[in-house]
């Protein structure tokens, strides 16, 4: 058979797998593990991922599409029941489902809710993943190991760390096993299918999180107005993106004293997107207040968070 141009490999595997699991288990940085690049946003801050995004691991015998959603909580704002949504409708979509509980963490009623919610998915196979090994020791994570086992039925359960690497290989193959035999459905050498400007917004948003209050994050919305190399200079991409939140006191946080916390998000999301474009970058940020933006039908649509 054929794809995209080259021959496909007897038995190869390609399809798509999702990581689920409650607010900042690690999922993201799983994801950006697997594919050997970034390309989603992580944070200590839970609640980070807001999109589905899609990261591509290569292998020779088997493409994985994996699907990074954002927790599974209960929804408190329009912005929350549209990112319920979204993860819902993506776990009917899937041939194989990733679910992530940490290891230093004891399992608890989120991690019992999303069980409950994956027994209901019908016969999408379940890989249990018990991530951040790295922050448990080993009896700590057998011990988690167990716990898990007793939350539902799972073809596999697997303990990993993508901080220092441990066993994610062996996820990816655990995830590939259950994919059915198909041609490549991205091009070799695609590690996304985001659009570029999306991945920019989502690396200022990255920067933007970084040592902020806990009521901000969520508060905190990116949109690239304008983006593309200069006329004069094909080495420098110019940016020009609005941050917006929903109270003028955010709006002074995220500026700081004199200016000086929106320079420090600048230049750490210049150093990233650089790194992302291969091009020297000039940044323009502005602030902007939404109110309640997150409770706000026009300016969801706005930002991206379509029904």
């Amino acid at each position: 058979m054929t794809s995209l141009g080259n021959t496909t490999p007897e038995g190869f595997r390609s399809g798509f797998a999702c990581f689920i699991g409650r607010p900042n288990v690690g999922k993201s940085t799983l994801m950006n593990a697997l594919v050997g690049t970034k390309v989603a946003i992580t944070s200590s801050r839970p609640q980070t991922t807001r999109r589905a995004i899609r990261g591509i691991v290569h292998r020779p015998d088997a493409q994985l599409v994996v699907v990074d959603t954002p927790g599974l909580h209960k929804p408190r704002t329009l912005l929350g029941e549209r990112l319920d949504s979204l993860v819902r409708s993506t776990l009917t979509e899937v041939d194989v489902i990733g679910f992530c509980v940490p290891a230093d963490q004891p399992v608890g009623p989120g991690d019992r809710f999303i069980a409950r919610e994956l027994a209901n998915v019908g016969r999408t196979p379940i890989v249990a993943i018990v991530t951040k090994t790295d922050l448990a020791p080993p009896e700590k994570v057998a011990q988690q190991l167990m716990a898990v086992g007793e939350l539902g039925e799972f073809a596999d359960i697997v303990p990993c760390s993508a901080a220092d690497g441990f066993q994610v290989d062996l996820v990816g193959d655990l995830l590939i096993r259950h994919l059915p035999e198909g041609h490549a459905l991205y091009p070799e050498g695609d590690l996304t299918d985001e659009p570029e400007h999306v991945l920019v917004a989502e690396l200022i948003r990255e920067a933007a999180l970084e040592g902020v209050r806990d009521e901000l994050p969520h508060s905190i919305a990116v949109l690239v107005d304008e983006m593309g190399p200069r006329e004069d200079r094909e080495d420098l991409t110019d940016i020009y993106a609005h941050l917006y939140v929903e109270r003028p006191s955010q709006k002074g946080i995220i500026i700081g004293h004199k200016g000086s916390r929106l320079r420090e998000v600048g230049q750490s999301a210049r150093k990233q997107i650089e790194a992302l474009l291969g091009t020297k970058v000039y940044l323009d940020l502005r602030i902007k207040v939404l109110k309640d933006w997150q409770r706000d039908p026009k300016q969801l649509r706005r930002l991206g968070f379509d029904d």
